[in-house]
């Protein structure tokens, strides 16, 4: 089954997403151990490990990496880390990102 699930779906199903909490479920779901998603992803399981539980936030480069390497939405990821930087800096904003459809040439 491919179902669409986008940042609003997902918490809506699962409540308030967090960069780590999407990171740490697809690990989970995927059935990988933190040393061998940490491998997937080239960075350490420390690394890993600080993202899972919000200790450390990716930039936005970083985000979109890693949604790469694992097959996940990058607008959401991006997403994810760009409100993330929000809350810690403690403002009152919301952020949607999305990304851009490729358009075809016509020949």
């Amino acid at each position: 089954m491919n179902t669409k699930y986008g940042l609003k779906e997902l918490e809506s199903e699962f409540g308030k997403l967090t960069f780590g909490r999407l990171l740490r479920s697809h690990r989970l779901g995927e059935e990988l151990s933190q040393v061998q998603m940490a491998k997937l992803l080239k960075i350490s399981k420390q690394s890993l490990n600080d993202l899972e539980n919000g200790r450390t936030i990716p930039s936005i480069s970083r985000a979109s990496e890693i949604a790469k390497k694992i097959g996940l939405m990058e607008a959401t990821l991006v997403e994810l880390a760009i409100q993330d930087q929000i809350h810690r800096e403690k403002l009152n904003l919301t952020v949607k990102v999305e990304g851009k459809t490729k358009s075809r040439k016509a020949s």
